[in-house]
């Protein structure tokens, strides 16, 4: 097949679905509390700094045309990235410094409503209380740790070389299926569930370089991430990928709500093209993700039932033709 008749055969980026109202489809306390946090810094900008807001509107690439509120500088993009094609370059953002912080960064506006009132309920006893009351310090200190460690933002050395599909998630291999069709994919496929416990890092990455072809939204039920028909009936979000790298394999990556976890984040934009351990989403408190490839003559499963798996770092899968 020519350049050209390749080009023509990749599929076409589908838009986003209404039903995709922001990152984070499903809403929340805690979501609904930052959103109406940027509507008060959006009007203090305003009023008593125009200069700024000026600025930033100078150094925006593109127009927020289907954002659902007013995008004034980068930290506006948080919850409506996918619902617009607007940005900043890197070294136009004064809040790039936030990515190096070792937090989840959709799980700063958590770590903060929740983390500082558990601080002042860990520090306050144990300071004015005598013992052994102030022992009861204890119980919101291990709720506060489990919190941070939750939200946390490990670094990753990706794999590199062709062929190479990496975890999208951390946790332990739940299912190895094979699967006589899949309608995106168009064929024969293995999908590779992944469950995550509430102690596993909890950031979804790409598992190729791709470029994203569509996107899904669907409400549901919040079963059991390790029961079989979580990955039927719960809250899930659905992403179509293509590899930008011939022959241009079809991907899916399904991000599915658990029992604890209710909340699903996804920030991809329909037609992007993302790196290989891209960081795109996250699931809050506990959850399951699932990759469906192609399979092929040349697929390898690299992963086995049980195993340990790191997103952006463990293998799953490899083409030995690629």
């Amino acid at each position: 097949m020519s350049t050209a008749e390749a080009s023509q055969s990749r599929s076409q980026p589908r838009p986003l679905p209404e039903g995709f109202v922001s990152v984070q489809p499903g809403g929340g306390v805690c979501y609904r509390i930052e959103l109406a946090w940027g509507r008060w810094r959006r009007w203090w900008l305003k009023r008593f700094r125009p200069g700024y807001v000026r600025r930033m509107a100078e150094l925006r690439r593109g127009e927020p045309e289907a954002a659902p509120h007013e995008v004034l500088d980068p930290r506006d993009l948080k919850y409506c990235r996918n619902r617009c094609s607007c940005g900043w370059d890197e070294d136009c953002d004064p809040f790039r410094w936030r990515e190096r912080l070792p937090f989840a960064r959709w799980g700063l506006a958590e770590l903060q409503l929740m983390g500082w009132p558990l601080l002042g309920l860990t520090v306050l006893p144990a300071w004015l209380l005598p013992a052994p009351w102030s022992y009861l310090a204890v119980v919101p200190g291990i709720v506060l740790g489990l919190i941070v460690y939750f939200f946390r933002d490990p670094p990753r050395r990706v794999p590199q070389g062709p062929g190479l599909l990496v975890s999208p998630a951390d946790g332990k291999i739940a299912e190895i299926t094979r699967l006589e069709h899949d309608e995106f994919i168009g064929g024969p496929a293995v999908r590779i569930g992944i469950f995550l416990s509430i102690f596993n890092v909890h950031l979804n990455r790409a598992p190729s370089r791709s470029r994203v072809i569509g996107l899904r939204y669907s409400p549901g039920e919040f079963l059991n991430a390790l029961n079989p028909q979580s990955a039927l009936r719960n809250e899930n979000t659905w992403i179509g990928l293509e590899e930008e790298a011939p022959p241009h394999r079809k991907l899916v990556v399904r991000q599915i709500s658990g029992a604890i976890a209710r909340r699903i984040v996804c920030n991809l934009r329909p037609g992007e093209v993302v790196v290989r351990g891209h960081k795109f989403g996250m699931i809050k408190l506990g959850s399951r993700t699932e990759l469906i490839l192609p399979e092929t003559a040349d697929l390898k499963i690299e992963v086995k039932l049980g195993q340990r798996v790191r997103a952006g770092a463990t293998t799953m899968a490899s083409y030995q033709g690629s």
